[in-house]
């Protein structure tokens, strides 16, 4: 009887991401010092990886992962040096070790570029030790790649002895308006079109529109590149297959020297291309560096074109599905594949097991209950009833132990940061110590997903406005390392997540200014801190005075709100009361299933509040109604004028009560605003099960969800966010008179 190993390759591919996680927080700890125990950790992990994909036919894996599995084993045994530069060359075997389980789980067989490259420098590694005895260095004249510091001294020379193809490919590249918000990203492919020969690229920038009238998600740019290969049109077509529904594209080959080619493209002018490929190029053509920071990208949901660090593989889609590579389309195919597992400890199944057992008992009691009501003595009811109670009971422990299913420990988001802090900090020139508490505080997991990129945007950001040069932290007599901390802990029915900085802190003068002069604020607003320093979450806000690969462009920061907002949860900042440094403070509900909600009624129809928006409820009184020309109706609560939504009309209904004094003021929050939710009554306060009203219905501005009540009504979820933005852009146009009427 043949055994079918397909069945078996899910579980396998599992426990290659934990393994190279492993291998990958190892690895950064070697920075610290050599670690026998780490060593063998890594070793061990290797060596799983290698004898499973031997076992289950995956050879390319086994054969790449033989290689580092030789390395590790030198380095181990005390027969090879622990350096940095051996470090950074696993690490960036790791990355490609990554990508190949990504494409296997693909079933993408065919090998890629990348880890033919990286593969070879790993034996050219084992092969200086095998003739010198020492280094893992190669001879510069057989690898220069290995001696970066002889190969970028001299980049003309290098150019001279790789010699350029004597032609090329000229390529017109445009993508369509939605290509970035599939998650694709136009630097993925030029990286990977740089690793075929030597790239020029120019841009075109002249369908951007003006910076108020940009979307984040939307593409705007088209590209004129010239790429000097001897690689076939089949190649070239390759790297933008998986975008080729989504772009036009026009490939013509050309023959003859760089600079006959070049000179007839008035377009492709040096001036643009400088950016992307410069003087390097060459250098990159004859033999790419062994630096893992531009190996592949950073999840990005707005589509940043920059190239940022390898990061540790987390448990979301987005971020497989964002790391570059040769066949991106197989990995998002695979992401969505991994994401519909999740690993969970026994005591948590022992826990619902025993609940479920608990429940057939109560079930039973209750229908030997029921067989008996006919005889109408007090005595059965009062067993009815409590019964109902322990069914009760044993459905809030049954719901509990559910949701512990899905809770996982924030360090699977966590994990990625260390590689992150660590490449960042180098390509800046930075010292940067990263401290991580609260790693083990559990989320649920469509939260623990969903986290990811919000997170990366604020580390990126507090590392590159944030914390200071050395010299710079120097002069303010200030440690030269940095340190940045990633915090987490649960308060309530909430998780905070904190990410904080001994940086310079926020510039209340100089975001006010940049706010005024975008025209988010005006000169003669009085706005507390708090106010302004939120103000650098406000779409296309940036302080920065030049765009860099990590920052400037004013779109993370909007895209880190949005995204908080869209997992029910609200994200502030501010400066650290010591005066040195910034905290950004996520709140976030533990679970996006179930919601604690208070009941309001407006006319006949039941809304439901988050309890975690509600501040209080009042009774207004008619000498703290103020109203401004053109503005909502303000009340007066404790020397504080909130504006007065009157839900009903903000919806377009005329249902509910209209005399401000017979119905209840609800005053909630969110991103440090207050408003007053004008209802009929209050209900009561219950936990509801959220249903997407966008699956089974439309997305509706102010309208978060729906849940059906106990008497089968459906009520609608309010989105607090979303109903001031909508109050006040019915204000700005006007709204605000007509609903205060």
């Amino acid at each position: 009887m043949s055994i079918d190993l397909s069945e078996f390759h899910d579980i396998f591919f599992e426990e290659c991401t934990e393994g190279l996680s492993v291998m990958e927080e190892g690895l950064l700890t070697l920075d610290n010092g050599t670690d026998v125990e780490e060593i063998n950790a890594i070793f061990r992990a290797a060596h799983s990886i290698k004898g499973g994909g031997a076992s289950f036919g995956f050879t390319a894996i086994s054969s790449f992962t033989h290689v580092m599995e030789t390395l590790l084993d030198e380095m181990r045994d005390g027969r090879r040096e622990v350096t940095r530069e051996i470090v950074d060359l696993l690490l960036e075997s790791v990355d490609v070790l990554r990508d190949m389980v990504t494409a296997a789980r693909a079933e993408d067989e065919s090998e890629s570029a990348r880890s033919r490259e990286v593969q070879t420098k790993l034996e050219r590694v084992l092969a200086g030790k095998d003739e010198d005895g020492a280094d893992a260095a190669a001879p510069a004249a057989e690898a220069p790649v290995e001696t970066p510091v002889e190969a970028t001294s001299e980049p003309d020379a290098v150019d001279e002895e790789a010699g350029s193809p004597a032609g090329g490919w000229k390529i017109s590249f445009a993508p369509h308006e939605g290509l970035l918000r599939a998650g694709n990203d136009p630097a993925r492919i030029f990286r990977e079109l740089e690793r075929l020969g030597r790239l020029e690229v120019t841009a075109d920038h002249s369908a951007l529109p003006l910076l108020s009238d940009i979307k984040p998600e939307s593409s705007y740019l088209k590209w004129d590149l010239t790429l000097f290969t001897d690689a076939d049109e089949a190649a070239i077509r390759e790297l933008f297959s998986w975008v080729e529904d989504e772009c036009d594209l026009t490939l013509e080959a050309f023959s003859g020297s760089p600079a006959t080619d070049v000179e007839s493209e008035a377009v492709s002018a040096p001036v643009e291309p400088e950016p992307v490929a410069a003087e390097p190029a060459p250098v990159e053509a004859a033999a790419p560096a062994p630096e893992p920071v531009a190996a592949a990208p950073v999840a990005e949901p707005e589509a940043e074109p920059v190239a940022a660090p390898a990061v540790a593989e987390a448990p979301t889609a987005k971020a497989d599905d964002d790391k570059g590579g040769d066949k991106p389309a197989a990995k998002k195919a695979a992401s969505n594949k991994e994401s519909g597992s999740i690993r969970v400890g026994i005591d948590k199944v022992d826990a619902l097991i025993n609940m479920v057992g608990e429940l057939v008992i109560t079930q039973s009691m209750l229908s030997q209950i029921g067989s008996n009501l006919e005889e109408g003595s007090t005595k059965n009811f009062e067993k009815l009833l409590d019964g109902i109670t322990q069914l009760e009971r044993n459905t809030r422990e049954l719901q509990e132990s559910v949701l512990q299913i899905r809770m996982l420990p924030i360090s699977f988001s966590f994990s990625r940061f260390p590689r992150l802090v660590r490449d960042l900090s180098k390509s800046m020139s930075k010292q940067i110590e990263l401290k991580m508490t609260g790693e083990h505080t559990e989320v649920d997991k469509t939260v623990l997903e969903k986290i990811g990129d919000p997170l990366v945007h604020l580390v990126r950001n507090s590392l590159d406005h944030g914390i200071e040069t050395p010299e710079v932290r120097r002069e303010k007599g200030k440690p030269e390392t940095g340190v940045l901390e990633l915090c987490a802990y649960h308060e309530g029915g909430d998780i905070i997540i904190q990410v904080r900085d001994d940086g310079a802190g926020l510039n209340r003068e100089r975001i006010l200014k940049k706010a005024i002069e975008k025209g988010l604020v005006s000169e003669n607003e009085d706005l507390s801190d708090e106010r302004v320093y939120n103000l650098i979450f406000m779409p296309g806000f940036s302080t920065a005075d030049k765009i860099s690969d990590v920052s400037g462009r004013g779109v993370g920061m909007d895209v880190v709100r949005r995204n908080v907002r869209d997992l029910g949860g609200n994200v502030m900042i501010n400066n650290n009361a010591s005066g040195a440094g910034s905290t950004v403070t996520i709140r976030l509900p533990l679970t996006l299933a179930i919601l604690d909600g208070q009941l309001v009624r407006i006319g006949k129809e039941t809304f439901i509040v988050s309890l975690v928006s509600i501040v209080e409820s009042l009774q207004m009184k008619q000498e703290m109604i103020n109203s401004i020309t053109g503005q909502s109706e303000l009340y007066r609560v404790r020397d504080e004028y909130i504006p007065i939504i009157r839900v009903n009309k903000l919806f377009g209904t005329q249902a509910g009560i209209d005399n401000l004094l017979e119905g209840l003021l609800v005053v909630v929050e969110s991103d440090g605003q207050r408003v007053g939710l004008f209802v009929d009554d209050l209900l009561g306060q219950q936990q509801v099960v959220i249903k997407s009203l966008e699956t089974n219905f439309k997305q509706i501005q102010g309208i978060s969800g729906a849940t059906i009540l106990g008497d089968g009504t459906v009520a609608l979820i309010m989105d607090v966010p979303g109903l001031i933005q909508k109050h006040f852009e019915s204000c700005r146009r006007g709204g605000g008179r007509a609903a205060a009427a």
